[in-house]
């Protein structure tokens, strides 16, 4: 075998890991092998999260300088071992009926996909079936996205009006960093919603925050109103829409990771270094709060009306 590439065992799967030393986060010179154990130490709480979402993969094989490419159809190299799920795929801009989504439920998954340089993993918001089916949406996403010059702080600032409309209607949501720019509110639901109601009561809630606060939000997707105003981006509600999945690395200059944060957090954010941070810092959080985003796996609630 190659000097460059190694065989170890996984949960009883053998995986041939390659390039480890390749730096993929050339300002820090975080390499390859960083990224596999980052994800390896980060499963016991990240898995429960990816369990029975189809995979979108961002892969980055020159790292996060270079050329990347999203992949949603499974590899033609994809392990036997490795879930997969035929779904239809309407409208594909490669004109396929069908894509094999990877499912990842279990270590040896998540390592085979950090072995092929994917740095982010991107879910949807609805789970299949153990029979490979599409369930209704089990979670509503606002997903916060300041317009420079406003930033992650002014992001909190929205996110605890959002909280105040939600809490009006019964409703609990959980924070987390999208590890780039903004910050995501993400709602548990008890997966009997329509896409319809969900998708209408995110943009509902959108809406009546632009007309409360003009002056912070905006809900319109056109880029030239959201200069220094937040967009409460509703329109992720959607069957085909994905977000960048919880505790995945972000491809920005540093590792850092879409993160599970508290609202007292939130609530004292005042300046974006506050809520920025790397993989080790995340499993510095894990090890002393554990898993912050688990009521999202527990569902529960039930949009009003």
């Amino acid at each position: 075998m190659s000097p460059e590439k190694v065989a170890v065992q996984v949960d009883g799967r053998t995986l041939t890991l390659s390039n480890l030393d390749k730096v993929l986060y050339p300002e820090v010179g975080f390499t390859k092998g960083e990224v596999l154990d980052y994800y390896t130490r980060i499963a016991p709480v990240m898995l429960p999260h990816l369990d029975s979402r189809p995979l979108t993969l961002k892969r980055y094989p020159d790292g996060v300088e270079g050329k990347f490419f999203f992949e949603k159809n499974a590899p033609s190299h994809t392990p036997d071992w490795v879930r997969t799920v035929r779904l239809p795929s309407p409208g594909s801009t490669k004109n396929r009926d069908t894509i094999n989504y990877v499912l990842a439920g279990d270590l040896p998954t998540l390592v085979w996909a950090a072995n092929l340089a994917t740095l982010e993993l991107h879910v949807p918001m609805w789970k299949v079936t153990a029979r490979g089916k599409p369930k209704q949406p089990d979670l509503l996403v606002f997903d916060l996205d300041p317009g420079p010059p406003a930033t992650i702080v002014e992001c909190c600032q929205v996110a605890r009006r959002v909280r105040d409309v939600l809490d009006e209607d019964g409703l609990s949501a959980y924070p987390k960093t999208s590890g780039s720019k903004g910050l995501q509110l993400y709602v548990p639901l008890d997966a009997k919603s329509t896409w319809e109601a969900v998708h209408g009561y995110a943009r509902h809630v959108a809406q009546r925050l632009e007309r409360e606060h003009p002056d912070l939000v905006v809900w319109n997707m056109k880029k030239d109103l959201r200069t220094g105003k937040v967009l409460v981006d509703w329109s992720q509600n959607n069957p085909a829409k994905t977000t960048i999945a919880v505790y995945s690395l972000r491809a920005r200059p540093t590792p850092t990771v879409s993160t599970p944060v508290t609202w007292a957090e939130v609530e004292a954010c005042d300046r974006p270094e506050a809520l920025r941070f790397t993989s080790a810092d995340v499993l510095r959080r894990v090890d002393a709060d554990g898993d912050l985003f688990a009521p999202c796996l527990l569902g529960g609630q039930h949009l009003p009306g």
